[in-house]
């Protein structure tokens, strides 16, 4: 995945884990890179369905979003 300025450090990650309720299940893409997408969106305010092509798939994204 290429590095965006509004990627989640490994700091920031550390102190939003806990926060998060991670249940123990098979994911198809992690957390941190759906973070990273989310994050990427509010920052630039671009629509979600011209997330970059190297993010999650948009729908996904915006599914834990709404959540």
């Amino acid at each position: 995945m290429t590095s965006y300025p509004t990627n989640v450090t490994d700091m920031q990650w550390q102190m939003i884990i806990p926060y998060i309720n991670l249940v123990e299940r098979k994911r198809k893409y992690p957390l941190r890179e759906i973070f990273n997408a989310v994050f990427y969106v509010v920052k630039i305010g671009c629509q979600w369905r011209m997330l970059p092509r190297d993010f999650v798939p948009w729908n996904l994204v915006y599914y834990y979003f709404r959540k």
